[in-house]
């Protein structure tokens, strides 16, 4: 569950913690950190189909719906990429379609993510979040 309001709130939240760290080494560790807190991802949710095509390592996703609200859960075998992941769901998880959809992710270029992760990282990253919106976008016109 999420604890900010929003989703423009989560990634403000986000930017005021990195803050605290001088260097991206440091950085880097608090997102591994976080994707070390990532619920477990039971096994049965490893299926093809909710295998993140175009990510470098290993990612599933998996979503719920509850009313007009969407739930995310998903995993890498990779622990940079388990902590990009907190860091997605933390922002879009427990959070409405509609806003999911017009929520910008911002927080990428303000942290400086697009020029301290690999390429191959970054079209992963590119990629969970791909799979975000299109679950929102689905979502929302089933409504």
């Amino acid at each position: 569950m999420t604890t900010e309001a929003t989703a423009e709130q989560a990634q403000q939240e986000l930017l005021d913690e990195f803050e605290m760290f001088d260097n991206w080494m440091d950085r880097y560790q608090y997102i591994i950190d976080m994707g070390k807190q990532l619920p477990a991802f039971p096994d049965e949710w490893k299926t093809p189909e909710r295998k993140i095509q175009g990510c470098q390592s290993n990612v599933w996703m998996h979503y719920r719906r509850e009313g007009d609200v969407l739930y995310f859960d998903a995993i890498s075998d990779a622990a940079i990429v388990s902590g990009l992941i907190a860091v997605l769901l933390r922002i879009y998880s427990g959070r409405p379609a509609a806003e999911i959809r017009t929520t910008s992710p911002h927080f990428m270029q303000d942290l400086g993510l697009d020029k301290h992760l690999s390429p191959t990282r970054s079209n992963g990253l590119h990629a969970m979040l791909k799979t975000i919106y299109e679950v929102a976008e689905r979502e929302a016109a089933s409504t």
